[in-house]
């Protein structure tokens, strides 16, 4: 039976670098961000992002993150893949773990859900997971 396991997060560095254009309105980029989790997860995260930006300032993302913390009260690390974008405000990624990648008490996690960051600064995170 899985769980679910809400959280908020905070972005506590980005860095992003272009690494191709197209005709100066399509680009490629690359991003190291930090992440900080409060809720369910609580823990910091370090993710790397690959982004396609349009002209019209909406963008495809992917992205491998390790976060490292508690989730459900249980420490340990693991990795989320992220699929998701950027459009009129609000950035959204659909989220799985990443088989094989949970250690410590978190050894054998499986889940998915989704991640979401509106302009006003809101956030949410959402995991039904199962150990």
């Amino acid at each position: 039976m899985a769980t679910h396991a809400q959280a908020t997060f905070e972005v506590k560095t980005w860095d992003e670098n272009t690494y191709n254009e197209v005709d100066a309105r399509l680009k490629l980029t690359r991003s190291s961000v930090v992440f900080a989790y409060r809720g369910d997860l609580e823990g910091e995260s370090l993710m790397e992002y690959l982004m396609m930006y349009r002209d019209d300032g909406s963008a495809t993302a992917v992205g491998l993150e390790r976060i490292t913390g508690r989730l459900g009260g249980k420490a340990g690390t693991f990795v989320i893949e992220s699929h998701g974008g950027y459009a009129d405000g609000t950035a959204t990624g659909e989220i799985n773990v990443v088989r094989g990648s949970g250690t410590g008490e978190l050894e054998g996690l499986r889940g998915s859900g989704t991640a979401v960051a509106k302009k006003d600064g809101s956030t949410a995170f959402s995991l039904d997971y199962e150990l």
